[in-house]
């Protein structure tokens, strides 16, 4: 078994709104799936089974107590525990993109953007924590460019003859 990715000093908050997001946005979306389901257009059940699938997927990882029975779901929830955030991240967004682009209706859309949403949350954690506002100014005020020079654009530009 892998071992939890380091996950870097993030609020308590951010880490159980992107699970919660994922579990709650899995359900509702497995629920959409079943919805999306109930036509006659061909696209949109491809859809439909593809929302169903993805919320599963995500249930299964982010919720693993809700699949208990299924024999290999802790093993995959382990595994991606020990993901890196931006992995997580590039994973749900494109998981989530197939769905609305084969049947692109509310019910896809709403389903398949509460995936998305969570691999924005995870996207976010991957970013990190904000600098202080010292860091900031700090970082504003020394450049970054070679030799410490100056952005001639701005400082002492003089204008061209026309």
């Amino acid at each position: 078994m892998t071992t939890p990715a380091p996950q870097v000093d993030l609020p308590w908050w951010q880490k159980y709104l992107a699970r919660g997001v994922g579990c709650g946005g899995g359900i509702i979306a497995m629920g959409l799936g079943v919805f999306n389901c109930l036509t006659i257009t061909p696209m949109c059940i491809v859809a439909g089974i593809w929302q169903m699938l993805a919320a599963f997927i995500v249930i299964s990882a982010e919720a693993p107590c809700c699949c208990m029975f299924i024999d290999f779901v802790q093993q995959y929830s382990t595994w991606v525990e020990g993901r890196q955030h931006w992995q997580k991240a590039a994973f749900y967004i494109i998981l989530a993109l197939p769905a609305v682009i084969m049947c692109p209706g509310l019910a896809t859309i709403f389903g398949s953007g509460l995936i998305f949403l969570c691999g924005v949350l995870y996207g976010m954690m991957a970013l990190g924590k904000k600098g202080s506002r010292d860091d900031m100014i700090a970082a504003a005020q020394n450049s970054t460019r070679p030799g410490n020079m100056k952005d001639p654009l701005v400082d002492g530009a003089s204008p061209t003859p026309a």
